[in-house]
């Protein structure tokens, strides 16, 4: 199966918006909260948001470029 990715730099990740394309929970719009950065500036943690219910989620950073889930800003 061939993915289309989303270009998404580490280091813009901090306060950046998405979308969810599928919702769940009521959970549509999210923003990046914390990211952290080990030695080799590799990311290590990276936490998100969501904006109605304030649940956070740590996520694998790479899974915000699959654009079947996720689309870059509040659409």
């Amino acid at each position: 199966m061939n993915k289309e990715i989303t270009k998404v730099s580490p280091k813009a990740l901090i306060n950046s918006k998405w979308t969810k394309v599928e919702v769940s929970n009521k959970e549509k719009h999210f923003i990046i909260t914390i990211v952290k950065f080990d030695e080799y500036q590799k990311v290590i943690e990276c936490v998100i948001e969501a904006v109605m219910t304030k649940n956070t989620y740590a996520i694998d950073w790479r899974e915000l470029k699959e654009i079947n889930t996720w689309k870059m800003g509040w659409q």
